[in-house]
């Protein structure tokens, strides 16, 4: 199997490469390849895909964007031939419509929905910070959808996550994509979305320990 981390000049994506190798390791019949790039030959062949996300809506967008025919080649294999993808952080964030982020930019468009900043209540505001950095449990509704059952395979009853945001994903079919949700600065936000073939993560399972780790090791074997 051939796994390809979709390398569009995000920030530092070690962390996604070396957690997603250590996983790999627990699957040795699967003969798991992971390589990082943006050569488009590499996603074409790849079997899997994985788009991580480090700083802005806009920055990671126009950066991906830059590069000739990724968005492209990226569309076919996600939404012509179904390959699974699986969006971290900004990289979940950029399958909406638009980031609001920086004035605004246009995402991909592959789950409809707006990228906002996180809203700061008057009664929250003095234990309140952004962005929100850290771990915090994410309730998870797989609904009896068999790929979001998969997903979550062996994680810990409540499990927690790593996170490092201050904007949040708000989809227009919210019951239908919603699959985990968060709850901080005295709201619930989506924390997780699939989308038939298309997963994201607000949280970063690269950085979240066992859970994490599991939840890496139930994406390679979707």
């Amino acid at each position: 199997m051939n796994v390809t981390i979709v390398d569009y000049y995000s920030g530092n994506v070690s962390s996604v490469l070396n957690s997603f190798k250590e996983a790999a390791k627990y699957k040795p019949n699967l003969n798991i390849k992971i390589k990082l790039s943006n050569k488009l030959e590499d996603i074409k062949n790849a079997d899997k895909l994985v788009l991580p996300g480090q700083g802005s809506f806009k920055n990671c967008i126009n950066s991906l964007k830059g590069i000739d025919g990724l968005e492209e080649i990226l569309k076919e294999q996600v939404l012509v031939k179904k390959k699974f993808i699986l969006g971290i952080c900004v990289g979940m964030q950029m399958f909406a419509d638009y980031g609001e982020e920086d004035g605004g930019s246009e995402g991909l468009g592959w789950i409809s929905g707006t990228v906002k900043k996180i809203k700061i209540f008057p009664e929250h505001a003095d234990v309140t910070k952004l962005p929100h950095i850290g771990w915090n449990q994410v309730t998870f509704f797989p609904n009896g959808i068999p790929i979001a059952e998969k997903f979550i395979n062996r994680l810990d009853q409540n499990p927690h996550f790593y996170f490092v945001h201050s904007y949040i994903f708000h989809p227009k079919n919210t019951e239908n994509y919603t699959r985990g949700e968060t709850y901080y600065a005295g709201q619930k936000f989506m924390s997780a979305v699939i989308k038939e073939n298309i997963i994201g993560t607000q949280f970063h399972p690269e950085k979240s320990g066992n859970d994490g780790l599991l939840m890496i090791q139930n994406f390679l074997t979707l």
